[in-house]
C-alpha cells in the first residue's frame, strides 16, 4: 500500500449524511480521484481558482462513474461551511470535510505554520506560503487493499479545467501574463 493510503482509509471523514471513509468515497467503484479543495477551517468561502476548476466537475462525474471512477473534494472546512458554500453555488458534486484529521497533511495539501515558507509543497519544489493548497490525488481498490495511484499539485492540476483548455486553443490564450489567476472569480462573482 502506498504511503498514506493505509491511514487514510481509517480516517473519519464528516460527510453531508455523516461519516464516511475514505473506502466510502469509492461509492462501489474500483477507482477514486479526490480534488483537494483550499476551504480551510476558519475560512468563510472556498478559494475563488478551486471554485473556477469546481465549476468543470458536475458535468464529468457521471462520465467517470460510467468507467469505475468516483470522484469527490475534500476540504478541512466544517461540512457545514461545505454545503453551505456547494449550494451557493449551485454544485452536486460529492465534497467532504477532512477536518479533525491528517489526510490534507499527509497528501502534502495542508500546512503548518512552521511547514509555509518550506520547499515542500509540489514534491519538494516550492513552498506553500499558506496553510492549505490545492491539488488532486487519485486511488485505486484492488484485492482488498486501497492504494494511493497518483497525485498532482499546483499546475499539474491545469488539464482538469476545461475553460483553461478552452482558453488555450484561443490566438490570445489564458492571456494571463503577470497577473497569474488574478481575473478569475467566482461564478457569481463576474
Amino acid at each position: 500500500m502506498a504511503r498514506g493510503a493505509q491511514g487514510a482509509a481509517r480516517q473519519g471523514f464528516d460527510g453531508p449524511d455523516g461519516k464516511e471513509t475514505l473506502s466510502d468515497l469509492f461509492d462501489g467503484c474500483g477507482q477514486l480521484i479526490v480534488y483537494h479543495f483550499m476551504f480551510g477551517p476558519d475560512d468563510e468561502a472556498g478559494c475563488k481558482s478551486c471554485s473556477f476548476w469546481a465549476d468543470n466537475f458536475n458535468p464529468n462525474v457521471i462520465h467517470l462513474n460510467a468507467r469505475d471512477v468516483s470522484f469527490a473534494a475534500v476540504s478541512r472546512a466544517p461540512i457545514e461551511s461545505l454545503e453551505a458554500y456547494r449550494q451557493r453555488m449551485g454544485w452536486d458534486f460529492h465534497w467532504v470535510s477532512s477536518g479533525g484529521t491528517d489526510f490534507n497533511f499527509d497528501y502534502g495539501v495542508a500546512f503548518t505554520p512552521e511547514q509555509q515558507d518550506q520547499e515542500i509543497y509540489n514534491y519538494g519544489s516550492l513552498p506553500p506560503r499558506i496553510p492549505d493548497r490545492e491539488g488532486m490525488s487519485v486511488f485505486a481498490k484492488a484485492d482488498g487493499s486501497t492504494f494511493h495511484t497518483y497525485s498532482a499539485y499546483a499546475r499539474g492540476i491545469d488539464l482538469l479545467n476545461t475553460a483553461y483548455n478552452y482558453l488555450d486553443l484561443v490566438p490570445k490564450g489564458r492571456d494571463e501574463g503577470d497577473q497569474s489567476q488574478s481575473w478569475v472569480r467566482r461564478h457569481d462573482e463576474y
